[in-house]
């Protein structure tokens, strides 16, 4: 299991990014355990093609957010 601490002194617009971009990491990492699941994902490869997969969707805008290097990083957690 994963925990996120941290300790923060901003705005609440900063706050409200960091919360999207969290959002955002944590759909990228469902969304690899889904395929996953569904064996549309077999290898760490398969995951960062994935990840492509999800950023050029239109459905998911929100998953441009992350930079490439962010989205494999969580491609591994999952």
């Amino acid at each position: 299991m994963l925990i996120y601490e941290m300790k923060l002194q901003g705005t609440q617009d900063q706050y409200n990014q960091l919360d999207s971009a969290i959002r955002t990491g944590r759909f990228v990492r469902n969304s690899i355990i889904r395929a996953w699941i569904d064996r549309e994902v077999k290898s760490r490869n398969d995951a960062y093609k994935y990840c492509t997969k999800l950023v050029h969707n239109p459905e998911f805008p929100w998953a441009k957010q992350l930079d490439s290097m962010a989205r494999q990083a969580h491609a591994e957690r999952a």
